[in-house]
């Protein structure tokens, strides 16, 4: 036991870029990032702990090719320098982050997931140049951040999103009172609104700027809405 201690110690911490050592490196990395990535599948996010492994041993392997490079060719009059590789790995994963962000007319969806892809690639880099300690806390604070901040959001109130309810109606409307029922009543929050009145055509458009919280049943909402008055349509989207 005390061998196999000895020798997991001495490929851990060797500067030297060795197969041992670089094994190590690998499940260490794939760990750190696996426990990111499991959080994000528990949130229903489409990249999850295989993902998250994979970008941040990626990173590591990266790291670790960088790491060679010097060592592999000292005996060039350039040597080679160990951040070339690394300083493209910042810069090419922003493309897989980007495909984990989900656009639609009404939202947007994944920059946390993109945000944490990124970071999971910087410690993968962390854990390649040996600074275990300093990946290991940048896990537990990424954890932290994805975890109690979002506890403390939601124990003071703080899931609102901004949205915009567009309303189309076959008809002049008067008054928007009873829209601001039918939102009181499903706790939105109305900021303001705008009107668009058609007197040729007989009809009436209106913007309500809002908020609204994520557990909200916006199919619920609108079905109320649809009853205040005659309805042509009913969309919602973010507000930007």
């Amino acid at each position: 036991m005390a061998a196999i201690f000895e020798f997991f110690n001495q490929a851990m911490t060797t500067t030297d870029v060795t197969t041992s050592s670089a094994i190590c490196k690998l499940v260490v990395s794939a760990l750190l990032g696996g426990a990111i990535g499991f959080e994000r599948k528990r949130k229903g996010q489409i990249a999850g702990s295989r993902t998250f492994a994979l970008i941040s041993m990626g990173a590591t392997l990266a790291m670790l090719v960088s790491c060679a490079i010097p060592q592999l060719f000292s005996h060039l009059p350039n040597g080679g320098d160990p951040a070339r590789i690394a300083a493209q790995v910042i810069s090419g994963i922003g493309f897989l982050g980007a495909g984990a962000i989900i656009q639609t007319k009404a939202s947007v969806r994944g920059l946390t997931t993109a945000a944490g892809i990124w970071v999971s690639a910087g410690i993968g880099l962390a854990v390649g140049i040996g600074l275990y300690l300093i990946a290991l806390i940048a896990m537990i604070l990424i954890l932290i951040t994805l975890v109690v901040i979002n506890n403390i959001e939601n124990h003071f109130q703080l899931e609102w999103e901004s949205n915009i309810i567009n309303v189309r109606t076959p008809l002049i409307i008067d008054s928007i009172d009873p829209y601001r029922e039918v939102f009181k009543v499903h706790h939105i929050k109305l900021h303001e609104w705008y009107v668009d009145v058609d007197y040729r055509k007989q009809s009436t458009n209106i913007n309500f700027v809002v908020q609204i919280r994520e557990q909200t049943d916006m199919l619920n909402v609108f079905d109320a809405m649809h009853k205040v008055y005659p309805t042509d349509s009913i969309a919602l989207q973010n507000e930007i």
